[in-house]
């Protein structure tokens, strides 16, 4: 119920569109990988996926912030059940890579941010962590789809609680697949490539 009316919220507040581009929304098992200004950036991929799909894909999200409070522990884990990373390598008790893979092993798909963190700078991306092809490596067999989230960070600004109503789009490209003996850095590089011909500063005449 809970998520029903976070769905309905997000699309009231954002209008948000879901394109997809050069990928159709199937059942396909996939790895989902976005850009990632704002907190609410997995509530809108999950909003505009559709509904059979949403209970077949879980975001990976920081612990740090997700077990900060009673509320956001709620709506990361129970609603949307969440698989919780902890990012700082000197307290981590878990491989991060392995527990997704134990997600993926399931027969579920992913939403991952392989920048990392929110990027609050003017560049379009931030560099991507090497988590990306240690999880596309991991599993070569899911196809990993780029996924441009526009306009949700001037929605919701950092540091703001009231969120400003602004169309927001979620545009999903071609997948892509970890070529045989691609070296790390060239297949991060393709990744963020692929990432950023889907925004708008891309697609533009």
């Amino acid at each position: 119920m809970a998520g029903v009316l976070i769905v309905v919220v997000a699309r009231f507040i954002t209008a948000v569109r879901g394109l997809w581009d050069g990928v159709a929304p199937t059942d396909e098992q996939r790895i989902y990988f976005a850009n990632h200004a704002s907190h609410g950036d997995f509530v809108l991929i999950w909003t505009v996926l559709p509904r059979r799909m949403r209970f077949a894909t879980r975001p990976v999200a920081g612990s740090d912030y997700w077990l900060k409070s009673r509320l956001r522990w709620f709506i990361g884990c129970d609603v949307f059940n969440a698989v919780l990373i902890d990012r700082e390598r000197v307290s981590r008790a878990n491989d991060p890579i392995r527990i997704m893979t134990d997600v993926l092993d399931q027969g579920l798909s992913l939403i991952v941010f392989p920048e990392g963190t929110r990027n609050a700078t003017e560049a379009r991306l931030l560099p991507f962590k090497s988590g990306l092809y240690h999880l596309a490596k991991a599993r070569t067999d899911v196809p990993l789809v780029p996924v441009w989230i526009d306009n949700l960070n001037r929605v919701m600004p950092k540091g703001e609680f009231v969120p400003i109503p602004l169309i927001c789009t979620v545009t999903f490209g071609a997948p892509l697949r970890l070529a045989a003996a691609e070296r790390k850095q060239d297949f991060l590089a393709r990744a963020e490539q692929a990432l950023l011909a889907l925004s708008p500063k891309a697609t533009a005449p």
